[in-house]
């Protein structure tokens, strides 16, 4: 079992940063690619970033290249998302998740956090 708590969400305007950490329970952490994924309001939850398990191959979806960067602390059992250049149609919650063979799709995920709302204004 893992268990996932997000937190560094908040209120910023457009041009801002954030960054956002996921604290994983369990030992197992280090085993687990991990991923960030976000809802906007009446939209689908949508891929955002992921990492493997040794932090050696990270990737992102075509909306946040460039100005979203994934990392992760195994010693710390934490996954970041630092988020550069927002824009007001950043703002969704954003979810981390876990999983043994994590690619850009939600199902391929086992753990969810419970989100952290991040809201960019104009």
């Amino acid at each position: 079992q893992v268990q996932l708590v997000e937190s560094g969400g908040g209120l910023v305007q457009a041009g801002g940063s954030l960054r956002l950490s996921c604290a994983a329970s369990g030992r197992t952490f280090s085993s687990y690619a991990m991923g960030w994924f976000r809802q906007a309001p009446g939209k689908e939850r949508e891929f955002v970033a992921r990492i493997s398990w040794s932090g050696g191959s990270t990737y992102y979806s075509d909306s946040v290249k460039g100005r979203f960067t994934i990392s992760r602390d195994n010693a710390k059992n934490t996954v970041y998302l630092q988020m550069n250049s927002l824009k007001p149609e950043d703002t969704a919650v954003y979810y981390c998740a876990a999983g043994k063979v994590a690619g850009n799709l939600r199902r391929e995920y086992d753990y969810w956090g419970q989100g952290t709302q991040v809201t960019v204004s104009s």
